[in-house]
């Protein structure tokens, strides 16, 4: 009986690494997403058929949607009233928060993270801050 349980033990011990092994294997590397680019088709987390006008409920991650006719909308908060989806301005894919977006100013991005951001004029430069302040 100790010899079935001790192979018994063997056993799932195996299987366990065997697992473990597939599982990394198997999983995405952690940089699959990209980190920069210039497009909003490129940017993960873009909510499919979102009605224009209706109310949202993430101001500051993932932000962005698409209406069932393609237009771009973010989920905003006008006056810090409740959050509902509007219009999006120009949108430029990833772009990391406080790097430089001259030309853009008043449009938005996404960060790697899914921050909304939204590029300011700041003492002559403009940046992209965070688009949910």
């Amino acid at each position: 009986m100790a010899v079935r349980g001790g192979h018994m033990r063997l056993t799932v011990t195996a299987l366990s690494v065997g697992l473990v092994g597939v599982g990394t294997i198997i999983a995405p590397p952690a940089t699959a997403e990209p980190t920069e680019c210039n497009y909003p088709s490129c940017a993960p987390g873009i909510m499919p058929n979102v009605v224009l006008g209706a109310s949202c409920d993430n101001t500051t991650y993932y932000a962005f949607g698409v209406t069932s006719w393609g237009r771009l909308v973010f989920c905003g908060s006008p006056r810090r009233y409740e959050p509902r989806w509007f219009r999006s301005p120009e949108m430029h894919g990833i772009k990391d928060e406080n790097s430089l977006c001259p030309g853009f100013d008043g449009d938005v991005a996404q960060a790697p993270d899914g921050l909304f951001l939204t590029c300011v004029a700041k003492d002559g430069h403009t940046f992209w801050e965070r688009g949910d302040l």
